[in-house]
């Protein structure tokens, strides 16, 4: 086993950390920047722990993660306490009458694929993706996927679904109108983010818009959808921390886990207002043209 003692230092976790709490919520995967940046830092010994089957690294990558979901639970708290009094809500009626009512079950249900897959396959796809020239790739496809998403969102039938179901102040779908079918799909694209080089945020709020949500609402759907699944990852692995896989990384994990807290109160602040007027595009130009160089220079 490769101890993260030896391949890791405070200061690595720090820049991992402030990493991981901007790029897990902008679209351009946190988990693909993860991997390529040590290969251009020359963190050479992080390089190899991140391909290597059996390593702490995937308890450290699992701690960054738990810490942007604490930041997407500081900035969304309000939006929390309403979703969980109107789950229990149902519980009572068993049924779901208002839009609060609808998401918390909305969100139950997108969250079941993603939880499933994420068990039984989380650790096989971040092994072997989890290589620069591989993580590279995918985010050229993540870039590839934020154009098609903004390209399909403006055919003629994704904007004729947004007047049936129902329009919002700025003209895209009603977030409660959404039926737990499209849930479900939606919670299947979110998975793919398994990949590294693949935006959890990015692939869900393309699905999003794909159902004719308009930016702002197909972005809040992401934000909440993905802490959920964060915070019971981290539940899941915090064995592997505890256990013999966190001897010696414990105190850098708890120390990036803080910086990407911090990170992403910040970052979801500013996507929440970004996505109120601008679309995916820049970040799809960014991953595509980062993705193609980080290629080449990988081959190198």
């Amino acid at each position: 086993m490769i101890l993260l003692a030896s391949a890791i230092s405070y200061f690595q976790a720090v820049v991992l950390g402030l990493l991981q709490g901007v790029t897990e919520l902008f679209p351009i995967s946190s988990l693909g920047h993860t991997v390529l940046f040590p290969t251009l830092f020359g963190w050479g010994s992080v390089v190899r722990m991140q391909s290597a089957s059996e390593s702490p690294w995937l308890a450290f990558v699992v701690m960054l993660h738990v810490g942007s979901a604490l930041g997407l639970l500081a900035y969304f708290w309000r939006d929390w306490v309403k979703i969980i009094k109107a789950f229990f809500r149902t519980l009572v009626k068993r049924r779901a009458d208002d839009p609060t009512e609808r998401l918390a079950w909305l969100i139950i249900v997108a969250s079941i694929p993603a939880g499933i897959l994420g068990i039984a396959f989380e650790h096989t796809f971040r092994t072997l993706t989890a290589k620069p020239l591989a993580a590279a790739i995918a985010l050229t496809i993540n870039g590839l996927i934020l154009f098609a998403a903004e390209a399909y969102r403006r055919r003629a039938e994704v904007r004729a679904l947004a007047v049936r179901e129902g329009l919002n102040v700025e003209g895209g779908r009603e977030l409660g109108t959404l039926e737990y079918t499209e849930a479900f799909v939606i919670g299947i694209a979110q998975s793919t983010a398994l990949v590294a080089g693949i935006s959890r945020e990015g692939v869900t709020m393309g699905a999003g818009l794909a159902r004719g949500l308009s930016h702002s609402d197909a972005a809040r759907l992401a934000f909440l959808m993905a802490t959920p699944i964060i915070l019971a990852a981290g539940i899941f692995k915090l064995g592997d921390l505890l256990g013999p896989h966190g001897d010696g990384i414990r105190g850098q994990a708890v120390v990036a886990c803080a910086v990407a807290a911090v990170a992403a109160l910040f970052t979801v602040a500013f996507l929440v207002r970004w996505f109120r007027t601008r679309t995916l595009t820049p970040f799809a130009f960014y991953c595509l043209l980062f993705g193609v160089a980080m290629v080449a220079y990988t081959q190198s």
